[in-house]
């Protein structure tokens, strides 16, 4: 059996980076982990090819060797997805799909000959019994959460890794936490399942022994559901691995309770760990209760941001505006909240409601559910009829966007984040690749962009005030360009 595993491109999104990219002539962020994850699961005769649309094209010659095709996607990839399976389909493939896309929105493709949804660990062995005798189903399901210790390890070889700008890596699945918003637990449940140390280790050796040494993210919706185990077996085994491949940093999500247990942010940042996301979601106490953030409330969310960033991790924050309790001064709130905290890369998008979480259902039941969930967290839509008036909202956001992105409180922001941050070692790699981005840096930012002012004094002031900081203060002028562009790409 030739199969072919394709994956969607992504749009131009916040977290694409792909204006970034150019600058260190990558692709993608990251390879499609779940896809590549599927593959360890198929049978050994198999002879597979996998094609991510991010990185390469999906060619005619590699639909006339395929015998089937596997397409797995996010809820972001739809459109592109759609024309994913249209070529497949008019090439005559059979077509077997899962991830999240297909499990939040099976009845969206109805051309689609196999839909493997939910958690491939119980599904995909089902559905292989199936073809192997002869019988295979359509759909299958399950409401089950398997044990992952099973899991195996990724096939890092189908990848080209050099078009990646960083690896990932799994160690747990579910959140302990309910937000309404959120549908992680409608996938992955609340109780948090982990990876033996062992299997990450192996993990990470193999991702070596391919050849990578670069960044590595855990793509763990919260890494420290599970502290007893992370501070026992985990960030010990992950210690030691790094005396070894001092090189290799991590970064991840975590709620902002980390903050709570200084010991194990130490370990984290003693670990390899420097960058950490949270969803921050708003200032406002009335709307982190309305959403469930139980976690959030009742903190001074700028002191907690401070405090991480003092102890050595860069903090990436999620904010969201659109709750039912908002009002129109919820948007000078949140550029403020943005400024003080320091935290450069603040992704805010409009409230939306995934279909499966108790947000989607509450406004199901009031009529206020509108169109299709775009999955892009940032582009300025929703999918549902806000309290506040749509146009109101729409201006609010991109007051926001407009404010928080332009050069100005952008660099601003940025020195105010390298005044705070406190890693306790670092070993840049000035090799050719950053100095080929510094160099395109310099002509795109600090020539011709209309931000070359603030991009010099950032420069000079850190080479003055904070020099080992001074790589990361370059990617971070970079990481300002994307944002610009995106924003330009959905607020204009």
């Amino acid at each position: 059996m030739n199969a072919l595993l394709v994956y969607p491109e992504f749009p131009d999104t916040f977290w694409s980076f792909k204006h970034a990219l150019k600058f260190v002539r990558r692709r993608a962020v990251l390879p499609p982990l779940g896809l590549i994850t599927v593959a360890a699961m198929l049978p050994e005769s198999w002879r597979l090819r996998l094609v991510d649309c991010n990185v390469t094209d999906l060619r005619d010659e590699d639909l006339e060797w395929a015998d089937c095709a596997l397409v797995s996607a996010m809820t972001v990839q739809r459109q592109s997805t759609q024309q994913v399976i249209r070529r497949l389909k008019d090439a005559g493939l059979t077509v077997i799909a899962g991830g999240p896309l297909f499990t939040i929105d099976p009845e969206e493709f109805a051309e689609v000959d196999h839909l493997v949804l939910n958690e491939a660990e119980i599904t995909l062995p089902r559905f292989l019994a199936d073809l192997a005798a002869g019988t295979p189903q359509r759909i299958y399901r399950t409401d089950e959460h398997p044990a992952i210790e099973s899991t195996p390890v990724p096939r890092w070889d189908l990848l080209d890794m050099k078009r990646y700008a960083s690896m990932a890596i799994q160690f747990s699945r579910g959140c302990p936490y309910n937000c309404e918003f959120c549908n992680v637990t409608a996938l992955l449940g609340h109780r948090v399942r982990v990876k033996t140390a062992a299997q990450i280790v192996a993990e990470l050796d193999s991702m070596y022994a391919h050849g990578w040494r670069d960044k590595v993210f855990f793509v763990d919706d919260n890494f420290i559901g599970n502290k007893r185990y992370l501070k026992a077996e985990l960030l010990p085994a992950l210690t030691e691995w790094r005396r070894h491949h001092p090189q290799t940093h991590f970064y991840t999500e975590v709620s902002v309770n980390l903050v709570d247990d200084p010991e194990l942010m130490q370990m984290m940042v003693g670990a390899g760990f420097d960058t950490v996301f949270i969803g921050i979601e708003t200032p406002d106490e009335s709307g982190l209760a309305e959403a469930g953030k139980k976690q959030n409330r009742g903190r001074d969310l700028v002191g907690v941001v401070k405090a991480l960033q003092r102890a050595g991790l860069q903090v990436q924050g999620g904010f969201i505006v659109g709750f039912d309790s908002d009002t129109p001064s919820i948007f000078q709130r949140q550029i403020e909240f943005i400024q003080r905290s320091g935290i450069v890369t603040a992704m805010v998008g409009l409230l939306q409601a995934p279909p499966g979480t108790p947000l989607y259902e509450r406004l199901k039941r009031e009529g206020r559910l509108r169109g299709i969930l775009s999955g892009d967290n940032a582009d300025g839509q929703t999918n549902i009829v806000p309290k506040m008036s749509i146009e109101t909202l729409r201006a609010g956001y991109r007051s926001i966007m407009e404010s928080i992105y332009a050069p100005k409180p952008y660099y601003e922001r940025v020195r105010t984040f390298l005044r705070e941050y406190q890693p306790p070692s670092l070993r840049n790699r000035i090799d050719w690749e950053y100095l080929m981005a510094f160099f395109r840096s310099v002509v795109r930012l600090g020539i011709i962009g209309r931000e070359r002012v603030q991009y010099w004094r950032l420069l000079i002031w850190t080479l003055f005030r904070r020099p080992r900081l001074f790589p990361l203060a370059v990617t971070l002028a970079i990481y300002g360009f994307h944002f610009r562009k995106v924003c330009e790409l959905h607020i204009n």
